[in-house]
């Protein structure tokens, strides 16, 4: 292979590699693409880009694609551990990602948004309200559309607001304007390996801000709230349990904003039409956020008042014989499935499973003794779930502690889970798909398992 200087390799041609090969290939750039699945296989995305002269190399990622590479570029998914990685990484060749080249050319502000649970909510939010406060917004980046799409229609007097992964942020050296950290508990750890690594990628969201720039920090979750000492930026915060110096805070029952010295009260929490406190949590984020980026409280409230949420987030898909039955698809870490428990007073039947990411289930198990009363298992991880509730009932017991669990059942698959809860499910009650692992073990991702879960219910 006769490669010439300058030359961009691109790693996985999912939605983010379409993106970069395009964005490279259209400033005239030599593009190689190397995914390790098939031309069968990629076809689809292939033929997305046939008018760009893209070379492929396909079913492996051979070392000799490093021979006059000048940046190598890993898709999302695709791990930093690889060998070709890392021998880039010795040579000296340039990571970069679709995050990266977008925020180092952004004409616009950016408000970066990052966390182990909340970032498309949040995103989505804040995007509403800064159009309802009559900026012209562009949302996008790990949700939705790749924003460096977009790069050549933005103007400096845009918002734009970026929803951005630890996978994208792993290889950052740019970092948004105005950067929101909602929290960072165990997700990912089969790629990240570590706490410690997973945390360090989260930093780089604030790592290098400017003085002129504003982080906005979770107070109340330990690992965002120390953040702040990690950027030169203007530290602000949002909470639910004090009312912070600057920020976004619950007071009572109101939702409130206080800068610049003055405070005012943007929306009664009733207002909020999402269902659970960490979603008030969302709000609070979002307002402080917006605030940072010049949306007024008006347009706040306008947004909040509209807004019923994204799919797969606890998302009612239909009541049946007085049984409602809640897609929660995007939980895939037990600190969202115990999120997604605390926001119901009903009597639950909970769905869970799917692939483990290496995170600890201790805590959940816990709580799904005390909270749920019938747990369907399905996917890889239903035996390792299903230990370790046995563990936590067996002490509970041991305990003399009250006990809501009636039964575990292995239903294998998610479609033998709806068939299973829906002959067991009794009136009043909540069967919720709450996961806790990623959907990977049999779908594409989480929203191709929240729609079956969808049409299988609407077919009861």
């Amino acid at each position: 292979m006769n490669q010439t200087a300058g030359t961009a390799v691109v790693l996985g041609l999912a939605r983010q590699g379409k993106a970069l090969a395009r964005f490279y290939a259209e400033r005239g750039t030599r593009v190689i693409v190397s995914d390790s699945r098939s031309a069968e296989a990629l076809q689809p995305a292939m033929a997305d880009l046939v008018d760009l002269g893209l070379e492929y190399v396909l079913g492996g990622h051979p070392l000799r694609l490093l021979d006059g590479c000048a940046v190598l570029c890993p898709s999302g998914g695709v791990p930093l551990d690889l060998p070709i990685v890392q021998e880039a990484i010795s040579r000296g060749i340039r990571l970069s990602n679709d995050a990266q080249e977008f925020l180092a050319r952004c004409p616009a502000p950016v408000v970066g948004i990052t966390g182990s649970a909340g970032k498309t909510t949040t995103t989505t939010l804040v995007g509403k309200m800064m159009d309802a406060s009559g900026f012209v917004t562009r949302v996008g980046g790990n949700i939705g559309n790749p924003l460096i799409n977009d790069l050549a229609e933005i103007a400096p007097t845009d918002r734009v607001v970026m929803e951005l992964s630890s996978f994208q942020l792993e290889l950052v050296t740019a970092s948004p304007q105005i950067a929101g950290v909602l929290n960072i508990t165990p997700n990912h750890l089969d790629r990240h390996r570590t706490m410690n690594a997973y945390i360090a990628a989260k930093r780089n969201v604030v790592a290098h801000q400017t003085g002129a720039d504003v982080a906005i920090l979770g107070y109340d979750e330990p690992n965002a709230r120390a953040l702040a000492t990690e950027t030169p930026a203007d530290v602000r915060y949002f909470s639910g349990e004090i009312e912070v110096p600057v920020g976004a805070f619950l007071r009572g029952e109101r939702l409130m904003l206080r800068r610049g010295g003055g405070e005012v009260a943007v929306v009664e929490r009733s207002d909020v039409r999402l269902r659970g406190f960490h979603n008030v949590m969302n709000v609070l984020a979002a307002i402080a956020l917006a605030d940072a980026a010049g949306a007024t409280p008006e347009g706040m409230r306008r947004a909040i008042a509209a807004f019923t949420g994204v799919p797969h987030r606890l998302e009612l898909v239909r009541q049946l014989r007085g049984t409602s039955w809640i897609n929660d698809s995007i939980a895939t870490a037990p600190e969202r499935v115990l999120a997604a428990l605390d926001s119901f007073d009903q009597p639950l039947v909970l769905l869970a499973g799917g692939r483990d990411k290496d995170l600890p289930w201790e805590r959940l198990a816990a709580r799904i003794v005390e909270r749920v009363r019938l747990l369907v298992l399905f996917g890889e991880a239903a035996p390792l779930i299903g230990e370790h509730v046995a563990v936590a009932r067996a002490a509970a017991r041991s305990l003399g502690e009250p006990e809501v669990l009636e039964g575990v059942v292995m239903a294998g698959t998610l479609q033998g889970a709806v068939e299973v809860a829906v002959k067991r499910a009794l009136p009043g009650e909540m069967v919720l798909l709450s996961p806790g692992g990623t959907s990977f073990d049999a779908f594409h991702d989480f929203a191709e398992r929240g729609l079956r879960f969808r049409e299988w219910v609407n077919q009861l």
